[in-house]
């Protein structure tokens, strides 16, 4: 796939470094990270969605000590999920990369480099398999701003990964500031789940009512999210899988393997 650039996130900015830039690997260290608070915060920070989903593995990028980097693996995101895609494993033998964010100062090949060593200690602590997806789709704020441009999964075909096409179209429900007001969120808030005065902030924030204790939460929410949110037809994620253990890859990997989506890429970025 012939690319000039490659993605990364500061203070919830995307910006581009040249994917022909090397990373100075001697420089660089991968390391657990210990407190899923610490890794949330670089995430919530940084990434312009601003959240991550409950993770098991989580990884950072040091700089001589300086956190540049974090990537967090976590299950997928139901157990319909896992069996479309890894039928031939338990759910903890495979893992979804939720989350990858990188500093700008780091090198174009930062990534691949990062995640690769990632694996290795997936490998290492038992995992067999690795599900990620790619968004193609572009974000804009209500005021027409765009916050995510969309990408196609450069650094996963630059490792290799088994792309097996997109997963199921949707219809989503953005913010104001073009954040994704998820189904997930909007299931905990109607169901009374964990997490429910964290989804219930994210509405509040851009001006809805405070959701009170003995308020009924489905009316709250269907009142409030048609008036903060607005709909936005999803085409779908680009989907891509990898097989840790090199013995099972045909056990394991058993979807149909597609072309990677280059000419796609192309017009999205000549556009």
């Amino acid at each position: 796939m012939i690319v000039e650039h490659v993605q990364r996130w500061t203070e919830g900015r995307a910006s581009r470094r040249p994917v022909g830039e090397l990373i100075r690997t001697a420089a660089y260290d991968v390391a657990s990270i210990e407190s899923a608070a610490v890794a949330r915060a670089f995430v919530a920070r940084h990434h312009y969605a601003a959240s991550a989903s409950s993770t098991a593995h989580r990884y950072g990028l040091y700089l001589r000590g300086n956190l540049v980097g974090v990537a967090l693996f976590g299950p997928g995101a139901s157990m319909a999920a896992h069996r479309a895609v890894f039928p031939a494993l338990t759910i903890r033998e495979a893992v979804t990369l939720g989350r990858l964010v990188l500093l700008d100062e780091v090198p174009g090949n930062g990534e691949s480099w990062f995640v690769a060593r990632c694996f290795e200690s997936l490998r290492a602590s038992g995992i067999v398999a690795v599900e990620s997806c790619a968004d193609p789709e572009p974000r804009v704020t209500a005021s027409g701003d765009v916050v995510h441009r969309g990408h196609f999964g450069c650094v996963y075909q630059a490792l290799n990964g088994h792309y097996v096409g997109r997963t199921n179209p949707a219809t989503l429900r953005l913010l104001p500031d073009g954040t994704c007001f998820s189904n997930r969120t909007s299931g905990k808030l109607a169901q009374g789940d964990v997490g429910r005065r964290y989804a219930a902030a994210q509405l509040e924030r851009w001006g809805a009512d405070p959701l009170r204790d003995d308020e009924d939460a489905r009316a709250w929410l269907r009142r409030w999210r048609g008036r903060l949110t607005r709909p936005m037809r999803h085409r779908g994620n680009h989907r891509y899988l990898w097989c840790l253990d090199k013995r099972r890859r045909r056990e394991v990997l058993t979807s149909p393997r597609w072309p990677y989506p280059k000419l796609e890429f192309r017009a999205a970025r000549a556009a």
